[in-house]
């Protein structure tokens, strides 16, 4: 399938693709370049960050060791999908 980049450097992806694989504006996809100057996307769902004040960092180590009450589901799929960004 032949696409071409615009002035901006962006690359359109064609409706039948996007309606494959469930792209909707918005989605992310990792680019990756192999060898041999293969350019390879992968979609990918990124989850957002919890930013916690002082006191929120206090409260929630408090719970943690409390151990009297479970973390809501929303905050234990968040901590489950929690990675550590690289720099290659």
């Amino acid at each position: 399938m032949l696409v071409s980049i615009d002035k901006r450097g962006s690359v359109g992806i064609p409706q039948s693709v996007r309606k494959a694989l469930d792209l909707e504006p918005g989605s992310n996809l990792e680019l990756q370049v192999e060898d041999g100057g293969v350019i390879m996307l992968r979609p990918v769902v990124v989850y957002g960050a919890i930013k916690l004040s002082e006191a929120g960092l206090g409260k929630l180590a408090e719970a943690r060791e409390s151990g009297t009450a479970e973390m809501p589901v929303w905050m234990r799929e968040e901590m489950d999908h929690a990675e550590t960004d690289s720099i290659e």
